[in-house]
């Protein structure tokens, strides 16, 4: 285990100049002296780079941070405990299977080298989230475990050479001199082991014993250690009471077995919650910033103002959000709207950070930094998701403590029943059941599958803001959809026309965008949108005026060419226009000259283009799917309609929502509500699980469990499909934990399961788990929703 300490983000580090450091170069990954590094976190002005306030009035603040050094459940709950019993300290949350851990805590009771320094003093390295070193830092720690492995899996095959004699040899064939050189030769090679490939077990067994508690790896090193105190023994004394036999093949099996799991699992474990890290990593530790004198200096991150003007790179992320002034490029936004395609920015186009400058150097003026951005907002529900623990998580968590305390007693017992039998073989009895017994499956069943599925979706534009979400949607049976924003987009659209005899739809449109091109009502921007659509060119218009509530009125002539001399057209409402024509239900616009009714538009909302295939996908999985919306009554069951929807609701105030929700609860039910993340407030919060729709949500306001950051709709029906089977994977991974306990424990009891095989088992176990977690990274295509 690497030594515990302080750690800093690199952000806060003093360089020359001001100057931060860039990729590339040769800086070494550690953090100042532990003075040093209390000094920059408890520097209020750089709680920023790693916390943000909860309630500034309250001096209330929260940071996110990496726990090192941590394996298992029993891990986490040492580390919360450590962290509540801070004074100044809210709460605490870890999670074992992200490895983050979230703080809350008051300014003015407690700073952040104070609770830093707690989980030091509990034996792990506490790391802000942002920490530019802790990647190279966990590059250094997989070279270790790698040339760990080597040593082990070197001296595994060496010594199983020395003891494959004994296994094979008929009496006589082996003398007893010859017998103790390979006896001999085995606990040379057994050194490396023990001293080097070992030492993580052994260093996290001590603090374990020194702190008076109990982890994963107290079991595993027991078993280590008297796995070789027996073997030693034989080794040096034949004759005693434990020369019958040695066990060096199986102690460098088992070790050898032991690190290849926990190698792969941290390798898998990665993977599946890379998404966080991918996205947290996307900002630059420098920029370049234009000076006064027009030229330009790299300056770090956090000293970027609004007003300032960057040169962003090909290849580099945008550390803002801003306005391209300067040049074209491609910018690739996918981890931040859900948009894979790479979208154009050039001259006037908005840029936001952590999206990636793909094709040429651009100049960017600033517009918003730091918590402001929605970087910063993502980046935070993100976190939240990251350190939430699913209610099936903390029970095995609660459970993991007390479980490793039974596996303590039930290898002591089972010693004890075999002492008298054989001691020798008795000791390695309590070995196997110290070492089959580890609950590292149990514990990682239920993270590791919720945070594979968290990934996913955050690589498809959704992000999960609480993993129990996960949980609750897996058993939804009810969809409730908000419509304005959610179903439809905010404009309408032109769906019919109708003309006096002898005027041609094009040439009415034409007419009517002549008046409408003046106006910014939301029936003036759809036809004038619907004619550009359509190709058509516009009339010449001039004393145009706009009635309020009642619509538009103006001179209008053909283009160039036309012989036809200017006439005055009304354009709104029947009233307005001056004629009696029959009208439909929705929104409209009439038309009108002189000789009066000209063409009437019919306009209706804009259904987003998936929302047909969503809501046929869900009935399809048996969910019953409705509307509620403030609309109008006859707007509603229109969208409905379409939709193929019979249940819809108008007129609904937010109240209305929250009481019809509960009353669908208190009938059995489990509902979803997607809304648009603010005016359906209430019911987002009183369902059992919420979705926010739309880029416009206010991310750090919305209530949702998940917020959609693209424009599919499709994402509703992708996220339950995945959630279902998030839930089948939870408990295929449980039943096997349970499963493979079940059937070792007895085994390894009756003493007919031996060490080094109890090792390739647990190892195994964990990595089933994770491996069949990855599965939820990949996307089932035959139940993919268009």
């Amino acid at each position: 285990m690497q030594s515990a300490s302080l750690a800093v983000p690199a952000q806060l580090l003093p360089t020359s100049g001001g100057r931060q450091p860039v990729s590339g170069e040769a800086l070494h990954p550690s953090s100042p002296p532990p003075a040093e590094v209390g000094q920059l976190l408890d520097d209020p002005a750089a709680w920023s780079a790693f916390s943000r306030p909860v309630d500034e009035r309250a001096g209330c603040w929260e940071s996110h941070l990496v726990i090192e050094g941590m394996h298992c459940a029993a891990c986490a709950l040492t580390i919360e405990e450590a962290l509540r019993s801070v004074p100044g300290v809210a709460s605490a949350s870890v999670s074992a299977g992200s490895r983050r851990a979230s703080v809350r805590w008051q300014a003015d009771a407690v700073l952040p080298s104070g609770w830093m320094e707690a989980v030091r003093h509990a034996g792990y390295r506490a790391v802000p989230a942002n920490d530019a070193f802790a990647s190279e830092r966990r590059r250094q720690e997989t070279r270790k475990a790698l040339w760990r492995w080597l040593v082990a899996g070197l001296c595994m095959m060496q010594v199983m050479m020395y003891a494959w004699p004994a296994y094979v040899a008929e009496p006589g064939d082996l003398s007893a001199e010859m017998e103790q050189l390979l006896r001999w030769a085995s606990w040379v090679l057994t050194l490396p082991v023990m001293l080097f490939s070992c030492g993580p077990f052994f260093s996290a067994a001590w603090r374990d014993v020194l702190q008076r508690r109990v982890s994963m790896d107290l079991p595993v090193a027991l078993g280590m250690g008297i796995t070789f105190v027996v073997s030693t023994a034989g080794t040096f004394e034949p004759q005693g009471i434990f020369g019958k036999e040695v066990y060096f093949d199986s102690l460098t099996m088992f070790v050898f077995f032991l690190l290849t799991g926990r190698w792969l699992e941290q390798r898998l474990r990665e993977r599946t919650a890379g998404a966080l890290d991918a996205l947290m990593n996307r900002l630059p530790d420098s920029v370049l910033r234009q000076r006064a004198d027009g030229e330009f200096e790299r300056v770090a991150v956090r000293r970027v103002q609004p007003g300032d003007v960057l040169r962003v790179l090909p290849g580099e992320a945008f550390p803002a959000d801003g306005t391209v002034i300067e040049g074209e490029t491609l910018a690739d936004e996918a981890l931040l709207t859900g948009e894979s395609r790479a979208l154009p920015r050039g001259v006037g186009a908005a840029v936001i950070a952590g999206s990636h400058n793909l094709n040429a150097a651009v100049l960017v003026r600033v517009e918003r930094t730091g918590a402001d951005t929605r970087f910063a907002q993502i980046v935070a529900l993100m976190e939240q998701a990251a350190t939430s623990r699913p209610q099936l998580a903390q029970l095995v968590d609660r459970m993991a403590r007390p479980f490793l305390i039974g596996v303590l007693l039930a290898a002591g017992g089972a010693a004890a029943f075999w002492w008298s039998h054989d001691p020798g073989h008795a000791l390695m009895v309590a070995v196997a059941v110290l070492v089959v017994t580890c609950p590292c499956a149990l514990s990682l069943a239920t993270p590791a599958a919720m945070l594979a599925a968290a990934g996913t979706l955050a690589r498809q534009g959704v992000l999960v803001r609480r993993l129990g979400g996960l949980e609750a949607l897996a058993q939804v049976d009810t969809v409730l959809f908000d419509k304005t924003g959610t179903l439809t987009r905010d404009a309408m659209t032109l769906q019919s026309v109708s003309t006096r005899e002898g005027v041609a739809r094009a040439e009415a449109l034409a007419m009517a965008m002549a008046l409408a091109q003046q106006s910014l009502h939301p029936v003036s921007r759809a036809l004038v949108a619907a004619g550009q659509g359509e190709g058509v060119l516009a009339w010449r218009s001039e004393q145009v005026q706009e009635r309020a509530g009642q619509g538009l009125l103006g001179q209008v002539s053909p283009p160039p060419g036309r012989g036809d001399v200017p006439r005055e057209l009304r354009l709104g409402s029947r009233t307005h226009c001056g004629v009696s024509v029959a009208a439909p239900d929705g929104p409209h616009a009439v038309l009108s000259d002189a000789q009066g009714w000209l063409a009437t538009f019919e306009l209706g909302e804009d259904i987003r283009p998936d929302a047909a295939a969503t809501v046929a996908a869900l009935q399809a999985e048996g969910i019953d799917v409705r509307i509620l919306s403030g609309d109008a009554e006859p707007a509603v069951v229109r969208v409905a309609a379409q939709l193929g929807l019979r249940d819809a609701r108008g007129g609904c105030t937010p109240q209305d929502k929250l009481a019809f929700l509960q009353a669908a609860q208190g009938q059995g039910r489990r509902v979803a509500v997607v809304g648009d993340g603010l005016n359906d407030g209430p019911a987002l919060a009183g369902a059992h699980v919420s979705f926010a729709f739309g880029q416009a949500v206010p991310l750090a306001q919305a209530q949702s469990d998940f917020v959609v950051l693209g424009e599919q709709l499709a994402a509703v029906g992708r996220s339950l499909l995945l959630a279902r089977r998030t839930q089948r994977i939870v408990r295929q991974n449980l039943a096997w934990a349970l499963v493979y306990n079940a059937a070792c424990v007895p085994l390894a009891v009756a003493g007919w399961l031996p060490a080094w095989l109890a090792g390739l088992g647990m190892a195994a176990s964990s990595l089933l788990v994770v491996l069949n977690a990855l599965r939820l990274a990949v996307e089932p295509s035959h139940k993919e929703i268009l």
